[in-house]
């Protein structure tokens, strides 16, 4: 008896919005839209927003939707997802997430647990409601917090993150 395989499907949508309202939104397309410029002339350079990423081929529950994601060494482009094995298993490096009120802290947890376990190297959490940013690169195996984030550089983006009276300047 042959028994045929079907194939194992990687939705390009989790129906989760991408912003809860319009700080959040303004936040993460200005992220990632001065990223994009950033790099507009390396075409080596991938940068989305709110696109899921599966890290683990054969396993579509394993995924996630960064708000803003940096993967360097892949090309631009249109994609439904980021699927890591078709994209030479290269991580996103940089990763940004922008709380909204309704992000819990056990959601933020597992979200950089997640990122910790699948290999970003620089992870930035910014909560415009209270104008407080958080940051954490990886050091030897594991992402560690960034101690000193105001007037920080980040390695990869090349960037100074600045925290201004009343909103992050980058």
């Amino acid at each position: 008896m042959v028994t045929q395989l079907t194939p194992i499907q990687y939705p390009e949508s989790d129906g989760e919005p991408m912003a809860d309202n319009t700080l959040q939104y303004r936040w993460i397309v200005t992220i990632q839209g001065g990223i994009d410029a950033l790099f507009k002339n390396n075409p080596d350079v991938f940068v989305a927003g709110d696109l899921l990423w599966y890290p683990v081929e054969g396993n579509n529950k394993i995924r996630v939707a960064p708000d803003i994601m940096v993967a360097f060494d892949r090309p631009k482009g249109d994609r439904g997802s980021y699927l890591q094995w078709r994209e030479n298993n290269i991580a996103p490096q940089v990763v940004f997430e922008i709380l909204s009120p309704r992000n819990s802290l056990t959601e933020m947890a597992k979200k950089l647990q997640f990122y910790n376990q699948y290999g970003v190297e620089e992870y930035y959490l910014y909560d415009p409601n209270k104008n407080d940013l958080s940051g954490w690169i990886r050091r030897k195996n594991s992402l560690e917090v960034i101690e000193t984030i105001n007037n920080w550089i980040s390695p990869r983006l090349k960037i100074k993150f600045v925290t201004l009276e009343f909103q992050l300047e980058i």
